[in-house]
């Protein structure tokens, strides 16, 4: 039972945390549908909306997000030891630990989701481009890599049942 309750708190904590940062699944599911409505005639926003609930179900997704959020959050902080604050906080383009904990996420449907990252994350549309301005005075140096991994994994599992279908 003590399993249940912590699996509930990651969840709850994980999608609290998401919305606190200005992320709704909304704005993940958007990212979906720019990946796939050109494969998918028939694509609609509730299918992605679908697929992004069931990315966040989860609990390796769970345990990333409150991860890189934590970071993010500890470095608009100021709260970590040097040289990881700096490096946080400018998103530093060598340090790679935000992709890397990105790709835990686009691992959990297979190989297709690298490619789906990799296109996301370099077109930055919606919510994306929001995250990765430097201007605000937020840190999203992790957050902005969670959401294009979210959206790349329902991007992939929305592609292989839709290839189960044809």
């Amino acid at each position: 039972m003590a399993d249940d309750k912590k699996m509930d708190l990651t969840e709850e904590t994980a999608r609290r945390w998401l919305k606190e940062r200005g992320v709704k699944i909304q704005d993940i599911a958007d990212l979906v549908y720019f990946l796939q409505q050109q494969y998918h005639k028939n694509l609609k926003i509730e299918d992605c909306l679908e697929n992004v609930e069931r990315v966040i179900l989860k609990r390796e997704v769970q345990n990333a997000i409150i991860t890189g959020i934590q970071l993010d959050m500890l470095a608009e902080k100021g709260m970590l030891e040097e040289p990881l604050q700096s490096i946080i906080k400018t998103d530093e383009s060598l340090y790679g630990v935000d992709e890397v904990l990105a790709f835990s996420i686009v691992n959990v449907y297979g190989s297709i989701g690298f490619t789906n990252y990799g296109y996301i994350d370099k077109q930055k549309p919606g919510i994306l481009r929001r995250l990765n301005d430097k201007s605000t005075g937020e840190c999203h140096t992790f957050l902005d890599d969670i959401v294009g991994a979210i959206a790349a994994a329902a991007s992939s599992r929305l592609a292989h049942r839709a290839a189960h279908v044809e």
